[in-house]
């Protein structure tokens, strides 16, 4: 009877041994001291105390000495997380990989497995589920510690770590239970999917990646040294079929219509010509474009609450382009043209609460002082023909004759009456903010044609304004097209004041997949894709 009851004895000694053994560990780690296995520190000491006190310090991951199946999908999922655009080895993954080889090794060999490695693995799986859930609820990366105008609140958790594990262990269902901090947004999913995808591609490629460099602008029939490497590239894409060629340096007819394509597809000007944003894109291989995924999947868990609204403006300066959505559906979109580099757009977020029609343009003083000034003094007439008056801060006339323009600074303001030749256009879009930066028009309607459109000083200029103000109004009856195109000629501004605040957000992604879980990549027009990466490489 002894004997036919051994082996649950057994099972009950491993269980009851293991248990001590966390406890122990538990008991004896120094608050000052961090919580190491086998010279691993563990991320989330905190998370790790409270969790298996909570559970009288049974084990999560191991079962009568063995592994469970969940050990196996949480390793799973840590492999998968290279698809969110992190690094699987931040979560432990090499020593968990060790010690279940070993484990698979003892079962083969009937050795059993000792009381402190199971101890070990056990807490390690458990730090890795803490430490992943944390980074795909708020990122990686902190933007506070990054250059740049990254103006974004810093995300802080609103799960419970703990909870969520034991929840994921008793339903048996760990994917599932990380997946819900993924961001809600779908196009995070989608991502996800694009990455897989690459990674693919990018185990296919043999290509040599050696940048392409050009002097000036290739155009079709023109001959460069660089023209067998991106044939060879547009083939790898799938832009071009194979074909007889006569010389394999010559730009020639059919590589045009692969490259015409392949600026449609990479939001460029489908003109054809090798200039610089097309060879800069063609000299991107598939791990490139991995490492470009990965860094705005980061951004995108950066991400405020506000993406859960039902209404919303988004703005991509990277992609120069504004949505408005819906209910999730994009029912506006327009091209933009956004802060030069060295004027970059800050990224924030804030809520739009009125338009201005037919608006001054309240001149900066660094403009005034750096600009204004100087141009009056070397003609007087400089502001009658830029349509300028002199007032006080309370919108009182000055006459600029009586104002000294050889100081440093004037006390009075300078500003641009409303009209067409307003620096602002015919209409602005408020949502206050401490960057001075809002959504208008402008006058220089030929610049949204252009491919390259980082022209302004930080705001945001609107290419169809007018159906932007449309749609802003749509519930307000009395805000016909008509009405709409007289209060953007006036001589006097007019202030329209929303019946509800709508979020705005000013995001940066030189990557996003779509709703059809097609991937787009755009130019990082403000190089800020290196620092970020290095970060989540670290």
């Amino acid at each position: 009877m002894l004997l036919s009851l051994a082996p649950g004895l057994f099972c009950f000694g491993q269980s009851t041994g293991l248990s001590d053994n966390i406890r122990i560990r538990l008991e004896l780690d120094q608050p000052d001291v961090p919580l190491n296995v086998r010279s691993k520190e563990l991320f989330a000491k905190g998370e790790i105390h409270q969790f298996y006190t909570n559970r009288i310090f049974e084990p999560a991951w191991i079962r009568q000495g063995v592994l469970t199946e969940l050990a196996y999908e949480l390793r799973f999922e840590i492999n998968q997380s290279k698809f969110d655009g992190l690094n699987p080895y931040d979560y432990h993954l090499g020593l968990i990989n060790e010690f279940f080889n070993q484990f698979e090794s003892n079962k083969k060999q009937s050795i059993p497995n000792a009381l402190d490695d199971l101890a070990d693995l056990d807490l390690l799986l458990s730090d890795a589920f803490f430490h992943l859930a944390a980074h795909l609820e708020i990122g990686k990366v902190n933007p506070d510690n990054l250059t740049g105008n990254w103006h974004i609140i810093t995300k802080t958790s609103k799960v419970s770590y703990n909870d969520l594990l034991e929840v994921a262990l008793d339903r048996q269902q760990i994917r599932q239970s990380l997946e819900t901090l993924y961001p809600t947004i779908s196009i995070y999913k989608k991502g996800r999917e694009v990455i897989r995808a690459m990674d693919e591609i990018r185990k296919q490629d043999s290509l040599n990646w050696k940048a392409v460099k050009i002097t000036k602008t290739i155009k079709v029939g023109e001959t460069n040294g660089g023209i067998p490497s991106l044939r060879e590239r547009l083939l790898f894409w799938k832009y071009l079929q194979p074909y007889v060629y006569t010389d394999e340096k010559e730009y020639d007819s059919t590589m045009f219509v692969a490259v015409q394509n392949f600026q449609q597809r990479n939001g460029m000007e489908p003109d054809g010509a090798l200039g610089k944003n097309t060879i800069n894109a063609l000299n991107q291989s598939p791990a490139d474009l991995i490492d470009r995924a990965a860094v705005n999947m980061e951004r995108l868990r950066w991400l405020p609450d506000t993406l859960r609204g039902a209404e919303m403006i988004v703005v991509n300066i990277a992609n120069y382009q504004l949505d408005y959505l819906s209910n999730r559906d994009t029912l506006f979109s327009a091209r933009v043209i956004v802060g030069t580099k060295y004027h970059a757009s800050p990224i924030f977020s804030s809520a739009m609460s009125y338009i201005v029609f037919s608006p001054y343009w309240n001149l900066p003083a660094s403009i005034v002082r750096n600009e204004v000034m100087p141009a009056v003094r070397k003609n007087p007439n400089y502001l009658a023909q830029k349509n300028m008056e002199v007032v006080t801060f309370s919108g009182k006339p000055v006459d600029p004759t009586s104002i000294n323009w050889s100081g440093k600074s004037i006390p009075y303001m300078i500003r641009q009456k409303p009209g067409g030749h307003n620096s602002l256009g015919l209409v602005k879009f408020m949502f206050p903010n401490e960057y001075s930066v809002y959504i208008h028009d402008t006058p220089s309607r030929s610049l949204f044609t252009r491919e390259d459109r980082a022209l302004s000083h930080g705001c945001i200029r609107i290419q169809n304004p007018a159906d932007f103000a449309a749609l802003l109004l749509k519930d307000d009856a009395k805000w016909t097209p008509e009405k709409i195109d007289q209060a953007m000629h006036q001589s006097k501004e007019q202030i329209v004041n929303l019946d509800r605040k709508i979020p705005v957000v000013l995001l940066y992604l030189t990557f996003w997949a779509d709703t059809k879980g097609q991937g787009h990549f755009r130019q990082d027009i403000y190089d800020r894709d290196k620092e970020v990466l290095e970060a989540l490489r670290k």
